[in-house]
């Protein structure tokens, strides 16, 4: 039997070579694919994140909108609670006197227009109160109905102002290294023309 030496060697080098290139996909191509993604990951990570800039403008427009919506676009809902028992309040203290007002006022304006005649009989305390009686209720109530109409659009003001500055001052902060020491000192005094004294004295600092 007679064996091609040549024959095998050759064999032998392209199975090498095979080999070789085959080491050489599995070990290159991952590591490329492996380069890639650590180049993304740390693109994504280096990337600058975009924070949305808290805008005083906008809580003043939603306030002036609906009463407490800028308090809760500035973090504060505590206050919402506040705003609307306010305005509540004075609601229902303006409504009542409003019917009021407008009850004593149909009856003056009936008692005058038909010689003292009573507009409101079922109602005791009116049919028994006189003419200036009535007119001196109406204007009580017209003044209370006016005093609650202004004080609601102050406080609905409040409620506005209120969101506009925390607005401003939602991204202010304040260092943890404020502080105030107390630290002795010399001071320098004048007296003779030719003469300088030193006095100790406590120097009060605060630092930011």
């Amino acid at each position: 039997m007679i064996i091609d030496s040549k024959h095998n060697c050759l064999t032998i080098h392209k199975g090498a070579r095979l080999c070789c290139f085959a080491l050489f996909l599995f070990f290159v191509i991952p590591a490329s694919s492996q380069e890639r993604l650590i180049d993304t990951i740390s693109s994504v990570e280096l990337a600058p994140q975009v924070t949305k800039e808290h805008s005083a403008k906008t809580a003043l427009i939603l306030s002036a909108v609906l009463p407490g919506a800028g308090q809760v676009y500035n973090h504060q809902v505590w206050k919402v609670p506040i705003v609307y028992a306010a305005l509540g309040g004075l609601g229902y203290y303006a409504y009542t006197n409003f019917t009021q007002m407008k009850l004593y006022k149909e009856e003056y304006l009936h008692r005058v227009n038909n010689n003292n005649a009573v507009l409101h009989t079922e109602d005791v305390n009116i049919a028994a109160a006189p003419t200036s009686n009535i007119y001196n209720l109406y204007e009580a109530y017209n003044r209370s109905f006016q005093l609650a109409v202004i004080v609601t659009a102050a406080v609905y003001a409040i409620n506005i102002v209120d969101a506009y500055v925390f607005g401003h001052l939602f991204d202010f902060q304040i260092s943890d290294d404020l502080s105030l020491n107390v630290a002795p000192s010399v001071t320098p005094r004048m007296g003779l023309p030719s003469a300088m004294t030193f006095a100790p004295t406590a120097t009060l600092s605060l630092r930011f």
